[in-house]
């Protein structure tokens, strides 16, 4: 689980690509998303984000995120189609409006999803932070704030595993519980955690402060972000994408 968010080495098209301009793709495809509410455009916008994981590298990874936002989607699709009563009923109390909205409710959480866990894949949280401050002007500590937290995302799942086997060692049955009974005995692991985390927090400032943080500006990066080619063909995809989702 913890390494969907580590990043993958490589020299793909993507891989090569300024950080600034895979947010920006990030944005749009999860704006035109958003925008439209056509199912063969929301549809395509999905093959687009499959597509993006293939062409960078990552096609394993890219098809466990998939999975794992299916389970989450599935979910939402039965709730939607047992909730939304409008439209004429097809089965039971599932009408033809409910399952339109459920589509649509599914589609856009997988293609809004897999592009901000793609771009961590094939973009170095570095170079994330140094493009953030250099191109875009971002001051340093809100850029060096985001990147922290996403540093801790993993790290704050690997404590939660450790916790949960040091409590299955102890005779805690995770494995046999399920549902609401499950999440119950999850949450009394939200103490230890919460306080390992407050102790992480406290070391990750001092260590900052010790290596200058508040005197880091956006002259400090060696590294330059410059825009290629790639970055210009990104940019009129992510024109095509935003012109499509308001025309559809």
């Amino acid at each position: 689980m913890t390494n969907l968010f580590q990043y993958v080495p490589g020299n793909s098209v993507i891989h090569r690509m300024n950080p600034v301009t895979k947010i920006f793709l990030t944005i749009v495809i999860c704006v035109s998303a958003f925008i439209s509410g056509n199912l063969f455009y929301l549809a395509g916008l999905l093959a687009v984000d499959l597509l993006i994981g293939v062409i960078a590298g990552v096609p394993g990874k890219t098809l466990t995120i998939f999975k794992g936002l299916l389970k989450i989607a599935l979910f939402l699709f039965v709730l939607q189609i047992l909730l939304v009563r409008k439209g004429t009923p097809v089965l039971w109390i599932i009408t033809d409006q409910g399952l339109l909205t459920a589509g649509k409710v599914v589609l856009r959480l997988v293609v809004v999803c897999m592009p901000l866990a793609l771009v961590l894949a094939v973009t170095r949280i570095s170079d994330l932070t140094n493009s953030l401050v250099q191109v875009l002007h971002v001051p340093y500590p809100y850029a060096f704030t985001l990147s922290t937290a996403i540093r801790f995302v993993p790290q704050f799942l690997e404590e939660m595993s450790g916790i949960m086997e040091a409590q299955t060692a102890r005779g805690v049955a995770f494995d046999k519980a399920r549902g609401l009974k499950k999440f119950s005995m999850l949450l009394p692991l939200c103490a230890p955690l919460l306080i390992s985390s407050v102790r992480r927090t406290d070391q990750t400032a001092a260590a900052a402060e010790i290596r200058g943080f508040r005197l880091r500006t956006r002259a400090s990066g060696y590294r330059k972000y410059p825009f290629t080619f790639l970055d210009l063909a990104a940019a009129v995809c992510c024109g095509l994408l935003l012109a499509g989702a308001i025309v559809l």
